[in-house]
């Protein structure tokens, strides 16, 4: 199966993510078939104040409407293999455990579950309450994978740019893209 991904961006905090998530998408474009991006209304107001631009409108991807239920994705016929969540919100991860498709991000997340693919969550949110975590472990026993908003220090960096590589890094790993990140022991 040939790499097909999808990217919803939520309101959480952590648009720097989601944007050098997408840059390094299109660095590796030529191990990915499709991208199909969901943007909440939130993840727009976030983006724009966390990074004093809409850049986001210049990315080439195909951008669905959050209630777009006829996007390919929102199948499991149309063969997504991935799906990254980038940031998450506690309300979509909650949306997601339980098991409401009220959106398209939280449809084409159940779609990936169910099809037995590979669900990301870059959960977003600190202190964890019960709730929080009992959803992460719902979630991680249908399959997905939580991966924590939660920068690493081996590679001493510079910026906040490389700071926020080291959980970008870490999801491009998770999908099994060939790319180049610090690794440990090298």
């Amino acid at each position: 199966m040939e790499n097909k991904i999808v990217v919803a961006i939520t309101g959480a905090s952590g648009s720097i993510y989601a944007k050098l998530f997408l840059d390094e998408l299109l660095k590796l474009n030529s191990q990915i078939k499709e991208v199909g991006v969901i943007m909440s209304d939130n993840a727009k107001v976030v983006w724009k104040y966390e990074l004093g631009d809409d850049s986001y409108l210049n990315y080439p991807f195909r951008f669905y409407n959050k209630n777009d239920f006829m996007a390919p994705f929102a199948s499991g016929s149309a063969q997504y293999n991935h799906m990254v969540i980038i940031p998450c919100s506690m309300g979509t991860l909650g949306r997601i455990a339980s098991g409401i498709s009220n959106d398209l991000t939280s449809r084409a997340a159940d779609v990936i579950l169910k099809e037995r693919r590979k669900l990301i969550l870059v959960a977003r949110e600190t202190p964890l309450n019960l709730i929080h975590l009992d959803n992460m472990k719902t979630i991680s026993q249908a399959g997905g994978i939580i991966c924590p908003a939660v920068p690493s220090f081996y590679s001493k960096p510079k910026t906040i740019e490389d700071l926020a590589y080291t959980v970008v890094n870490r999801v491009i790993d998770l999908l099994n893209l060939d790319h180049q990140s610090y690794r440990w022991g090298n």
